[in-house]
C-alpha cells in the first residue's frame, strides 16, 4: 500500500494511546531505531566539533575514542521486563533512558569534567540527569560520569527531542569496565572473592589515573591565553577565549 508522502515517521498518538506492543520486525520499530539512531548522529558531531576545537586552538585532544550504539530489540525487551513494564512503545520512550548510548574515553579525569561540563552547557541539549560514579563508585569498583541527555533532531515534520546516554569515562577507567563486563557476561555467579579482586584493581587503576595526571600536570602550561573578539564589527558578541 503507498504511503502517504505526508505521514510522519512515526504515529507517535497512536502509539502512546493505544500503548502498542513492540514488535520487532514492524515498520514501526524499524522507525523508532532510526530517530535513536539520528539523535547518535547528532550528538557525535556535536562532540567531534569539541574535539576538533581543542586540538587547533589548544594544542590538546582530551578525547581519545567516541564509541556509539542502539540496543538491540533482545535487550530492549530484556530490561522492560526487567523492571517490570510492558513492552510497549509508551514505556520504551518514557521508561527506558539508554536505548541510544555514546560512550566517550578521555585521557583524565580533568577531562572527563570538562568534556560533561561542555555537554551540559550546549544551548540546545536537555540535561534530564547526571550521575557521578568518579567521586562515587558504584559498589562494584565501577567509575564513570553518566549523562541522560535529550537531543533535537530536525525532520521534515519538525524536529524530535530523542534520549541519549552519555558515559565518560578515562582510558583506565574504559579498560576495567571493559573487562568486567565481558568477565561478569561469561559468568553471573562471580565469586564473592572475584568480585572483592575487581573492586581492588578498580582502585588500583583509579590510582594510576591520578598519578598520570599529576606527571601531565607538571608538565603543562595552561596559562598562554589569548582572547579573540568574534567579529570586529560586532562589538557586543561574546569575546572566546583561546590558546594561541
Amino acid at each position: 500500500m503507498k504511503k502517504n508522502k505526508k505521514e510522519y515517521l512515526i504515529s507517535m498518538d497512536n502509539n502512546l494511546i493505544n500503548k502498542q506492543y513492540i514488535d520487532p520486525k514492524s515498520d514501526t520499530f524499524e522507525k523508532v531505531v532510526f530517530l535513536y539512531d539520528s539523535a547518535i548522529k547528532e550528538l557525535k558531531t556535536k562532540i567531534e566539533i569539541l574535539q576538533d576545537e581543542m586540538k587547533l586552538f589548544y594544542g590538546y585532544e582530551p578525547i581519545e575514542s567516541i564509541s556509539t550504539r542502539v540496543k538491540s530489540s533482545e535487550s530492549i525487551l530484556k530490561k522492560l521486563n526487567t523492571k517490570g513494564y510492558e513492552p510497549t512503545y509508551e514505556n520504551l520512550f518514557e521508561k527506558i533512558n539508554d536505548v541510544a548510548g555514546v560512550r566517550i574515553v578521555c585521557n583524565f579525569k580533568k577531562d572527563v569534567y570538562k568534556i560533561a561540563e561542555t555537554i551540559e552547557n550546549m544551548q540546545d541539549v536537555r540535561v534530564l540527569s547526571k550521575k557521578d560514579y568518579l567521586k562515587t563508585p558504584k559498589k562494584s569498583g565501577y567509575r564513570s560520569y553518566h549523562l541522560v541527555v535529550s537531543i533535537p533532531v530536525s525532520f521534515s515534520e519538525g524536529t524530535m527531542y530523542v534520549k541519549v546516554e552519555i558515559q565518560i569515562r578515562t582510558i583506565g577507567m574504559n579498560f576495567w569496565a571493559s573487562l568486567e563486563h565481558k568477565l561478569k557476561y561469561k559468568n553471573d555467579s562471580i565469586s564473592k572473592g572475584d568480585s572483592k579482586s575487581l573492586e581492588k584493581y578498580a582502585k588500583v587503576i583509579n590510582s594510576i589515573d591520578d598519578g598520570m595526571f599529576t606527571i601531565y600536570d607538571k608538565m603543562s602550561d595552561d596559562n598562554d591565553f589569548l582572547y579573540l573578539d568574534a567579529a570586529d564589527d560586532e562589538p557586543n558578541l561574546k569575546k572566546f577565549k583561546f590558546k594561541l
